[in-house]
């Protein structure tokens, strides 16, 4: 085979590819997004990936691991699609093989997450057969022989080829533009709550220009789960499921849990996966109903110790059940900063836990809540060899300046925030160098749950400085020096960062 017929294998089993995808993705759109090919694929490539890989991820990438995991799955498909299409160019039956392999494993995927319906493998079954349908078309047998390098031939094949790019170009469009619409979250109703808070005071971000804003908006919320797209939860037939080892199992519509005395908690979250420093957290206004409620009413068995909540698309978390009976303000969340919560956050409801990390107590899209042992049942995240409690530790970060900026001589504002939900911080300290140990200024108070914004005014002299910050709690535990990395049960140890002083 001539150089000219690869290129031309390798493109017609692109196009095909892409096409195929394509389709299987606007029909996704209309059954479920998670059934989409490239994304069922990738989701099965996080379940099964190791755990010290999936930390690399996030400490390396952050926010775009899924977008670097979704291109790598993509190219991977494209790469053995064009050989496929090479393939095809001499043998089609074997070229189709290729296709085939790749769309079965696409369907594998599909129906192999916890929450598949049969009719997942739907949008698999669309990609094989609009991929091998454009293959077929674009074949020498369909545009002619090999041999045909006239115009009449060549003007077939391009014509022919600028119909299937042009068909993905717009099924995938479209099937983008169905999915967004469905995500936005209208016309939902909060309830009050039974006694609302007052408004948050204005932070530190008012007067020190770099300071983390101290109510955290919705868009600007960090997000770390496992799923490559949001579950499209219908809220009209969404129920909540308490079950397990209780007296009287329930369920709850969801007009039934807006129908339930609410509360308000200020409450600061933290994703185990944040390093020393890190900006994986932040702080919202909640709106829900406490867990300790909702347990009251069904009556919980003695012996249990674990809450296995579980997610619309069968992912899992245990959570302590003493959580939930201790006192602090755990609830099933449905408003966030004064809104719904937004898909990706939840809709229409999540847990929140004040004082352990998400992977333990922050269960988004939730439908279930098994009262249960950790004998007996284990989640998703300890399955993996993570810490089952997974308290938030005590820390804090230096927000302004940045590391490594250059500065002018003079006064500058150090500025940043600390948390120990659950605890509260009563004291932040910032040292210059190999200096004395200096206390920091606080910003407003929202409760032992919520972070702080702290600040020190410092007289820099020319030349590089290194800043330390560390917290204190009110019952006198001062933040390790201790550094240790995120897995199995957070990061520890004292932020340090380097300003050039001119």
């Amino acid at each position: 085979m001539n150089r000219h017929d690869l290129a031309l294998g390798a493109g017609a089993g692109l196009l095909s590819a892409a096409a195929g995808l394509a389709a299987g993705h606007l029909v996704a759109a209309l059954i479920g997004p998670a059934a989409s090919p490239v994304l069922a694929v990738g989701s099965a490539v996080i379940d099964r990936t190791p755990t010290p890989l999936k930390q690399w991820a996030v400490e390396t990438l952050g926010n775009a691991d899924k977008p670097v995991l979704l291109g790598s799955v993509l190219a991977g498909t494209l790469l053995l699609a064009a050989l496929g299409g090479v393939v095809a160019r001499r043998t089609f039956p074997v070229g189709a093989g290729v296709v085939l392999v790749l769309v079965a494993v696409a369907g594998w995927a599909a129906l192999s997450r916890a929450a598949a319906r049969p009719v997942d493998v739907i949008p698999a079954i669309v990609t094989a057969a609009v991929a091998l349908g454009a293959l077929r078309w674009l074949s020498p047998d369909a545009t002619g022989p090999r041999e045909v390098v006239d115009g009449m031939g060549r003007r077939r094949l391009l014509m022919r080829a600028g119909v299937i790019a042009g068909g993905a170009l717009v099924a995938g469009t479209a099937g983008q533009w169905l999915v967004a619409r469905v995500q936005d979250v209208k016309n939902i109703a909060l309830p009050r709550a039974r006694r609302p808070l007052g408004p948050l005071p204005r932070g530190l971000e008012s007067r020190y220009r770099g300071v983390t804003r101290f109510q955290t908006p919705n868009e600007d919320f960090y997000r770390v789960d496992v799923n490559l797209t949001v579950p499209i939860v219908d809220h009209d037939s969404w129920t909540l499921r308490i079950d397990g080892m209780v007296d009287r199992p329930y369920e709850l519509t969801f007009a039934e849990l807006l129908d339930l005395p609410m509360i308000e908690c200020d409450i600061t979250m933290c994703c185990v996966s944040n390093e020393v420093g890190g900006p994986y957290l932040g702080g919202a206004r909640w709106l829900g109903v406490r867990v300790s409620d909702l347990l009251a009413r069904a009556g919980v068995r003695p012996g249990a110790d674990q809450i296995l909540s579980t997610a619309t698309d069968g992912f899992t978390i245990s959570t302590p059940l003493s959580a939930a009976q201790d006192g602090r303000d755990m609830i099933v969340a449905v408003g966030m900063n004064g809104e719904a919560l937004p898909r990706e956050h939840g809709f229409p409801a999540r847990l929140v836990t004040p004082g352990l990390y998400g992977y333990v107590g922050s269960t988004k899209w939730l439908t279930r809540m098994t009262v249960t042992t950790y004998r007996d049942r284990s989640a998703y995240w300890t399955d993996r060899d993570w810490a089952t409690d997974g308290p938030i530790k005590i820390a804090s970060r230096i927000d302004t300046p940045a590391a490594l900026k250059s500065v002018d001589a003079g006064r500058i504002v150090v500025a940043g925030v600390a948390w120990a939900p659950g605890r509260g911080i009563a004291a932040v300290e910032v040292r210059v160098d190999d200096g004395p140990w200096q206390e920091a200024q606080f910003g407003p108070d929202a409760g032992v749950d919520y972070w702080r914004q702290w600040y020190l005014l410092w007289d820099a002299d020319s030349g590089r400085h290194t800043l330390t910050v560390r917290a204190r709690t009110p019952d006198g535990e001062v933040q390790t020096d201790d550094r240790e990395p995120p897995f199995p049960d957070g990061s520890s140890g004292l932020q340090q960062i380097v300003v050039i002083v001119r």
